[in-house]
């Protein structure tokens, strides 16, 4: 028998060899399924509010600024959801109804700082010398301002008003942004591809707009991402205080202001609607911790 015959009746019994699998990287559906599930709810949480603020006669279709004398301070129920207020107005419609007033004022002021810091820091980072001395020395006056006395400051000079106070919570948030924003593109100016960039004939802006700015927002993103959370518990806080919405607009920090009279009779009045302000603000500062993370 030859050697070809031998070798091949001793392949006859010989199960093949499975297949190897590569080492391609996981399809997009099973990473998502391996995602936290406190990331899920707090997309859920996110998400609830957002539709609260874009179609809240969907889940509240009453009116919230009416209510029945007859029915105030009645407690968490079947029929009234959060309970009732001073004036029986049913508690849960007046929270989604209010949404649209802090997300709002939330987006507002993320917007604000985020433009105005990304600007500095951009303009810092990328000139350099005595204008970055200039601007940082600004933003460190900025810095050491607390927040809540200069978001004041600022109601005091525009006025009161949901608008107002997120322009002021914005500008308080400026400082961050534009320390951050300055740090990356000091950081991304000194890598080599930008060099090389320079080297094969590019221009300062082409190069700030082609290669620096574009790799410099990456944290930059997850910052306004946790801003938002902030902002929104900053705006409840100076509603809280009276210098947001005025009465009877259902703005969340004002609904917890309402009700701290009557915190040992009716304690609904202020802890659901704050439960609502905290299971928001923690589920964007939780999202914004996955942003980052997927972006270093």
């Amino acid at each position: 028998m030859t050697v070809t015959a031998i070798a091949a009746a001793s392949d006859v019994g010989t199960p093949p060899e499975p297949p190897r699998r590569s080492a391609a990287p996981a399809p997009r559906a099973g990473r998502l399924r391996r995602l936290p599930w406190g990331l899920y709810f707090a997309i859920g949480v996110v998400t609830l509010a957002v539709l609260w603020a874009v179609i809240p006669g969907v889940f509240a279709p009453g009116d919230p600024l009416t209510g029945t004398p007859a029915d105030k301070l009645l407690p968490p129920s079947v029929a009234h959801w959060f309970g009732t207020d001073t004036l029986g107005r049913d508690l849960f419609g007046r929270v989604v109804h209010g949404a649209v007033h802090s997300l709002s004022g939330a987006l507002i002021a993320v917007t604000v700082g985020l433009a105005l810091g990304t600007l500095l820091g951009a303009i810092a980072g990328a000139v350099g010398g005595v204008v970055d001395d200039i601007l940082m020395r600004v933003v460190d006056v900025l810095l050491a301002i607390p927040g809540l006395l200069l978001s004041l400051s600022v109601i005091i000079l525009l006025g009161f008003g949901t608008v107002n106070a997120a322009i002021a919570v914005g500008l308080g948030s400026v400082a961050a942004f534009a320390r951050l924003m300055r740090a990356e593109v000091a950081r991304v100016r000194r890598s080599e591809y930008v060099e090389a960039a320079y080297g094969s004939g590019g221009t300062f802006f082409t190069v700030l707009r082609r290669h620096v700015l574009p790799n410099s927002l990456t944290p930059i993103v997850a910052l306004a991402a946790l801003q938002f959370g902030t902002a929104i518990l900053a705006i409840s806080t100076l509603g809280f205080l009276g210098y947001g919405a005025p009465p009877p607009t259902p703005e969340w920090g004002l609904l917890i202001a309402e009700g701290r009279n009557y915190i040992g009779t009716a304690w609904w009045l202020t802890a659901l609607p704050g439960l609502v302000v905290v299971a928001v603000v923690l589920s964007a500062n939780r999202i914004s911790h996955r942003i980052g993370r997927n972006r270093t």
